[in-house]
């Protein structure tokens, strides 16, 4: 029987990877992806039946719509375009030429993926009934570009009524699919605090306040917090990633500074923690003679997969990969992720596709420096994107 969609993308497929691997070399941070997304919007334009908006999100996110021109499902699938701050290390003809910047979260991969299912479904746009809009957004890891997409109409004019996003994930072979109705991802929240003491010689300490000393302390204290605040049956995260003062070694600084993050996979907790964080660092501060200035920046909220939704991409995922290769109670993770910021609006599902060549144990994780999206997975990713929007036209997302 014909396989519409495995013929095209058997077709394409090189394209893809080639372009995966362009847009590989030329990585770009939040809301700066101009380079990215002009290569993006190129690759759309050359799809017949695609209304491409661009300069959405402050400038570099693009929004494609493929209307059928018949009743039914407006459904959206996204892909996030931006890199990390992070000097790449693969050997590769692909590898990274802005220095200090990289793809070590596989949104070139994602790209790929989305421009490869934009493709297949035009293609096929007579078999198909209703809209289908292709979000290509900006600033994932740093700047709420979901929030900035949200505000620039992605989700309007038809109103979305579904959406998907998906995530290469190093623990999964390739060809195997991993989701989970509920949390799936921990909200993110950040907070910064600078303890103020009084500097003095590092020779004469009782004349000063020493704030390493009680920023010292605050690092301990928050370890508390989760331990002995926290429902043991419920999950958090409260780290502290940076802790500096001081710039000689004879002198006590006149203040120090720390920074980390807070996760959380309840809303409850979330705000549990934010309070506790900013109570134990204030209090502590004040304990050792020093005052606190503390501030705590949203994050982004839970990644929470609408139970219908999520059983829907099982169920498809299982006709496609079969139920050995589909995962459908993964462990929530507490990486964040904003695609939360569209299932806040929209009923749908985040799910997470293999990138473990079969065979292998010891694949490198995301955001790591030796991190490369496997492009056999760019094959699969596309077909679940086809298959979610093929399957609903059937009344799927309703039933």
């Amino acid at each position: 029987m014909p396989d519409p969609i495995s013929d095209r993308l058997s077709d394409i497929f090189e394209r893809l990877v080639a372009l995966r691997h362009e847009l590989h070399s030329m990585p770009e941070l939040a809301y700066q992806e101009k380079q990215t997304s002009a290569r993006l919007a190129a690759c759309l334009g050359e799809i017949p039946g695609l209304d491409v908006r661009t300069g959405l999100a402050r400038g570099t996110g693009i929004v494609a719509t493929l209307n059928t021109g018949r009743p039914g499902p407006v459904v959206a699938l996204r892909a996030d375009i931006d890199a990390l701050s992070i000097q790449e290390q693969n050997d590769v003809a692909y590898a990274s030429k802005n220095k200090g910047l990289m793809h070590a979260c596989g949104h070139d991969g994602h790209a790929a993926c989305l421009v490869g299912a934009a493709t297949v479904l035009a293609s096929m746009r007579d078999q198909l009934s209703g809209v289908v809009r292709f979000i290509f957004q900006p600033a994932e890891e740093d700047g709420r570009g979901a929030d900035a997409m949200i505000r620039d109409g992605a989700l309007n004019d038809p109103p979305v009524q579904a959406i998907f996003g998906l995530h290469g994930w190093a623990a999964l072979a390739v060809g195997q699919m991993a989701t989970r109705a509920g949390a799936l991802m921990a909200s993110t929240d950040g907070f910064r605090a600078t303890i103020v003491g009084r500097g003095c010689h590092g020779a004469a300490p009782h004349l000063g306040i020493d704030p390493i000393v009680a920023a010292s302390h605050v690092v301990v204290a928050l370890q508390s917090i989760v331990a002995r605040t926290m429902d043991p049956l419920k999950s958090g995260v409260v780290t502290v990633g940076k802790l500096h003062a001081g710039t000689a070694i004879n002198v006590i600084p006149p203040q120090a500074e720390l920074s980390g993050t807070i996760r959380a996979l309840d809303a409850d907790v979330r705000e549990h923690l934010r309070t506790q964080v900013e109570q134990v660092i204030r209090h502590t501060a004040a304990a050792h003679g020093c005052r606190a200035d503390i501030a705590l920046d949203g994050g982004y909220p839970l990644v929470v997969n609408d139970a219908k939704m999520a059983q829907f991409v099982v169920d498809t995922a299982t006709d496609i990969l079969g139920k050995d290769n589909v995962d459908a109670a993964r462990p929530p993770s507490m990486g964040g992720e904003d695609f939360s910021c569209y299932l806040e609006k929209v009923p749908g599902c985040f799910f997470f596709i293999g990138l473990c060549p079969r065979g292998r144990t010891d694949f490198p994780a995301i955001h790591s420096p030796t991190f490369d999206f496997t492009d056999e997975a760019i094959a699969v990713g596309v077909r679940l994107f086809c298959e979610l929007v093929l399957h609903a036209r059937g009344g799927a997302l309703n039933g």
